[in-house]
């Protein structure tokens, strides 16, 4: 019996995927729910397992943007036995004369050959034979021929080499998405600072506590997630998004927050943060982060977020102006901590001080409420026991 697997849906807005890799060659043998692909949507990597064992033979490439529903592989359950012999496990027969290899062979490449190449390689002497065209289809430009004997200068070619690689479908989306925001909203960015001090004090009071308690670090995302809940209360506009001549207010706080994967950016959601005390945000931050670093990440947990939290601070960013993540209207960029002198009370004292922005959109959040709600979120970090936590620290915390 042959099996026709076709690629699964990997979510209601999505119509098509990209094979990015397939993890088996045609012919080869695969057991049952053996994962034999990675496929790209717009939203995320995901893996194809094998629905049946068997011998698969491939119906697509890799790069191909295929439809959800789409037959992409074959496999042929009644067939048992080894991988499909490949030319790779053939004896080479090797020439007698190995002079004979090294021989160019004259004008081979002229059908990918460039006119301005192939006039620098007949200035210069240059064998094209021995140059490996990076353009498409393995085209040789101008710049190949350059790079392969360069026309002044002593160096050694051998250390400067290229590599061409296909953007996969996220990051090709990640892009375009970006600059479909630059374009289409009216973006600005505000900046304040906050003396994390507070904090600082109560992590380690309470951490060693919070941790045996809740098996999860006290960390700094829960702090600045419900200081944002408190905030977008406070300015709903912030809460909002633009859809055509409307705009969405929303009851709820669902609160993307930027995570870095191995196939890029990527923002699951933590839905409504506004019911969570720190215990939920720091347990649903690890649980999202670890699926998202491990590929696991589905569609549905990185949509429908109203707002974005962007910590650049753990790369060591001092101070960025981040861009809104769509169709949201704003995103709360958090920085590096660093000690600062700052004056309090009239004296210069030195406290550890992060750099905070607000990018908006101007379109429908103005400067008082951008500014406002910045604002709320410092006031909130600089006094979290009393406006976070209502001044019952332990109860806030759930160590009672």
């Amino acid at each position: 019996m042959v099996l026709e697997m076709q690629i699964p849906s990997p979510g209601e807005s999505i119509s098509e995927v990209e094979i990015a890799e397939w993890l088996v060659a045609d012919g080869e043998y695969v057991e049952k729910d053996q994962i034999i692909a990675e496929i790209d949507s717009d939203k995320a990597t995901l893996e194809l397992p094998a629905e049946q064992s068997g011998v698969i033979t491939l119906k697509a490439d890799e790069g191909d943007v295929v439809q959800v529903g789409q037959v992409v592989c074959h496999i042929d359950t009644s067939a048992k036995g080894s991988p499909k012999e490949t030319s790779a496990s053939k004896p080479v027969e090797i020439a007698e004369d190995k002079k004979e290899l090294s021989q160019p062979v004259v004008d081979t490449k002229s059908d990918v050959l460039s006119p301005a190449a192939r006039k620098i390689a007949e200035e210069k002497n240059i064998d094209i034979n021995q140059i490996t065209g990076t353009g498409k289809a393995g085209r040789i430009t101008k710049q190949d021929v350059l790079l392969g004997k360069p026309a002044m200068g002593n160096f050694n070619n051998s250390n400067r080499s290229e590599s061409r690689n296909k953007l996969s479908m996220l990051r090709r989306k990640v892009a375009e998405r970006l600059v479909t925001v630059k374009n289409e909203t009216a973006m600005l960015t505000t900046f304040n600072e906050v003396d994390m001090s507070s904090i600082f004090e109560l992590r380690k009071k309470y951490k060693e506590n919070f941790k045996e308690k809740h098996g999860v670090n006290l960390g700094f995302m829960s702090f600045f997630t419900l200081a944002s809940v408190r905030a977008l209360k406070e300015f709903p506009a912030v809460n909002s998004m633009i859809d055509g001549s409307e705009m969405i207010s929303y009851s709820y706080c669902d609160i993307s927050i930027a995570v870095s994967g191995p196939k890029g950016l990527m923002v699951p959601v933590i839905r409504s943060a506004e019911e969570l005390k720190f215990k939920g945000v720091e347990l649903e931050v690890k649980r999202l982060a670890e699926r998202a670093r491990d590929g696991q990440i589905t569609v549905d947990e990185m949509t429908g977020g109203t707002f974005t939290i962007s910590n650049g601070g753990v790369f060591g960013s001092m101070l960025s102006t981040p861009i809104i993540n769509p169709p949201q209207s704003a995103i709360l960029g958090m920085h590096n901590i660093v000690e600062r002198p700052i004056a309090v009370n009239g004296k210069v004292e030195i406290r550890p001080v992060m750099y905070l922005a607000l990018s908006y959109d101007h379109r429908i959040i103005d400067g008082r409420e951008s500014v406002g709600f910045l604002v709320h979120i410092k006031e909130a970090l600089e006094n979290p026991a009393e406006i976070l936590m209502n001044n019952k620290i332990e109860e806030a915390l759930e160590l009672n």
